[in-house]
C-alpha cells in the first residue's frame, strides 16, 4: 500500500549549527508487523516538537477513536497568532496533528483580567467534555484562578458562560476556585479525580508559595461547581502540576518540584507519593509525607523522573494522565526543554511507566533519548496521523491531514511572560527550504 510521506531534505543542515545530536524529524510510520493484531510505532522524544507546556492527554478512543493533547496558552495575549489553548489529536500517541484553539478563533475566557490560559485538564462527565484550566498571573499569584468550560466535542469550541443553564449553582463564568473563595494563592494546575469507591468528583489544584500548596475539594456530580458545603483539604507542600492516578487500592499523586521555566537551567523534576485515601496523607517511597515542610521530595528517593546529566533534556515535569495501551502497558507524557537541539520551547515527551514494588518508575529515571517502541494499539485504532505545529505554516502547503508534515526549526516570538516561551514555524524556514514528496 502506497503512503505519501513528506520528508524534509535539509533537517541535518538546518540543525547542524547546534553541534549536538541530530534527530531525524520525519514522522514515523506505524510498524504493521505487531503481534495479535496490534500496531506499534517507534518514536524518539519529543513526540510533539513544538511548545506544549503543562500537557494533558485525554483518551477518547471509546467515542472518537483518538487521543487528544491540550497545553498551556501558546503566544502573547492579544496577538493574532496567539493560540489560547492548543489542541492536538493522535491515534497512536506518537504522531500528533494540530487541530486549533480549544476556545475557537481568538476567543478566550478573561473573567480575571491580564491572565493567561495555563495547565488544562480534560474530563468526560455526564455526556459532555469538561475542560478545566487555570487563569494564571505570573506577577501576582493571588489573581490566579481555576475554571471549567464545556463542549460536545473534545476539540471544542468550549464555552464558559452558559454553565448556569446546566447547573444553577455554577459560577457565571465557570470559576471554581480562586484566592478570594478559598484563600489559596497560585490557584492553578487543576486536576480532576474520582473517588474509587463512591465516584465522587474532586478537584486538586495549587502550586508554590507560602500561602499556596496543593489542595483538594469536592465538586458537584456534573463537575461544574464546588459541592455545597465542601471544605478544602491540604495535600502537598511546595508542589505543582498535580496528577492523581488510582491503581490497586492506592491513589498516586504525581507532582513537579524545582524551577519550571529557566530553559536549560531548569531543575523541574517529577515526584510521587501514594495514599490509600484520596485525601491523603500522601507518602513517598521513603515514607516522608508530601504535606510536611521539608526537602524530602527534592531527593532521588521520591523522584520518579528528572532531566539527564547530559543536558539533552531539561526542565522535565508536569506529567499528564497515564494511558494504558492495548497490551496493558502504561504510558505517561510530560514536558521538557529540548536543550540538545536548542529548542527553548517545552516540547511533549513520552515514556513507559514500569511498576516496581507498588511504585511507578520509568526504565531509566530520565526521558528516553533513543528510538524506542511506542504504545501498542489494535490496528483498527491506528491511522496515519500528522505532526503539524500550526495550520497556517503547514509545510505540505495545505491543511493538516493533506500529507505527513514535520516541524522545522522553531523561532521565539515575543511574550511578556518570559517564563512561557512562545514558538512558531519560522517564515524564513518555509521560504528557503523545500519539501519533497516520496512515494514507496
Amino acid at each position: 500500500m502506497k503512503r505519501s510521506v513528506i520528508s524534509i531534505l535539509v533537517v541535518a543542515a538546518a540543525l547542524a549549527s547546534c553541534k549536538e545530536k541530530i534527530v531525524d524529524e520525519r514522522p514515523i510510520k506505524p510498524d504493521n508487523s505487531g503481534e495479535d493484531g496490534l500496531v506499534t510505532a517507534k518514536y524518539q522524544n519529543p513526540v510533539i516538537r513544538n511548545n506544549c507546556p503543562d500537557p494533558s492527554v485525554f483518551d477518547d478512543r471509546q467515542r472518537t477513536g483518538y487521543f487528544y493533547a491540550y497545553s498551556t496558552q501558546n503566544g502573547e495575549s492579544g496577538e493574532d497568532d496567539c493560540i489560547y489553548l492548543p489542541v492536538y489529536r493522535s491515534s497512536d500517541m506518537v504522531n500528533w496533528e494540530y487541530l486549533g484553539n480549544a476556545f475557537g478563533g481568538s476567543e478566550r475566557p478573561q473573567w480575571v483580567s491580564d491572565t493567561r490560559i495555563w495547565a488544562p485538564d480534560m474530563e468526560y462527565i455526564d455526556g459532555r467534555y469538561c475542560l478545566y484550566y487555570a487563569l494564571g498571573h505570573w506577577d501576582n499569584p493571588k489573581k490566579s484562578a481555576c475554571g471549567v468550560a464545556v463542549s460536545d466535542s473534545p476539540a471544542g469550541p468550549f464555552t464558559w458562560t452558559n454553565l448556569k443553564s446546566i447547573n444553577p449553582s455554577a459560577d457565571a463564568n465557570g470559576m471554581l476556585v480562586d484566592y478570594a473563595s478559598q484563600g489559596v494563592s497560585n490557584s492553578i494546575d487543576p486536576n480532576i479525580i474520582r473517588e474509587a469507591t463512591n465516584g465522587d468528583l474532586y478537584l486538586f489544584w495549587g502550586s508554590f508559595g507560602t500561602d499556596s500548596g496543593v489542595w483538594a475539594i469536592q465538586l458537584t456530580p456534573d463537575g461544574l461547581a464546588i459541592a455545597p458545603g465542601a471544605q478544602k483539604t491540604y495535600i502537598a507542600y511546595q508542589t505543582e502540576g498535580t496528577y492523581v492516578h488510582y491503581r490497586n487500592g492506592y491513589y498516586y499523586l504525581f507532582g513537579s518540584k524545582g524551577s519550571c521555566c529557566e530553559k536549560n537551567k531548569s531543575t523541574y523534576h517529577v515526584v510521587v507519593g501514594r495514599s490509600a485515601d484520596l485525601l491523603g496523607p500522601y507518602a513517598g517511597p521513603d515514607g516522608k509525607l508530601l504535606s510536611t515542610k521539608s526537602n524530602a521530595f527534592d531527593n532521588d528517593a521520591n523522584t520518579m523522573l528528572r532531566a539527564p546529566s547530559s543536558g539533552y533534556f531539561a526542565g522535565t515535569g508536569h506529567v499528564s494522565e497515564i494511558i494504558t495501551d492495548d497490551k496493558g502497558k502504561d504510558w505517561i507524557c510530560y514536558h521538557n526543554y529540548w536543550s540538545g537541539n536548542k529548542y527553548d520551547g517545552r516540547c511533549l515527551s513520552m515514556d513507559e511507566i514500569i511498576w516496581e514494588n507498588g511504585w511507578p518508575a520509568t526504565r531509566t529515571g530520565f526521558p528516553s533519548e533513543g528510538r524506542v517502541n511506542g504504545p501498542a494499539f489494535k490496528k483498527k485504532s491506528v491511522t496515519a496521523a500528522h505532526a503539524v505545529p500550526y495550520q497556517k505554516h503547514s509545510l505540505s502547503g495545505g491543511t493538516p491531514g493533506d500529507a505527513f508534515s514535520a516541524p522545522g526549526p522553531l523561532v521565539e516570538t515575543s511574550d511578556s511572560c518570559g517564563c512561557r516561551n512562545t514558538w512558531r514555524l519560522s517564515d524564513e524556514y518555509v521560504e528557503q527550504f523545500k519539501v519533497k514528496s516520496i512515494y514507496e
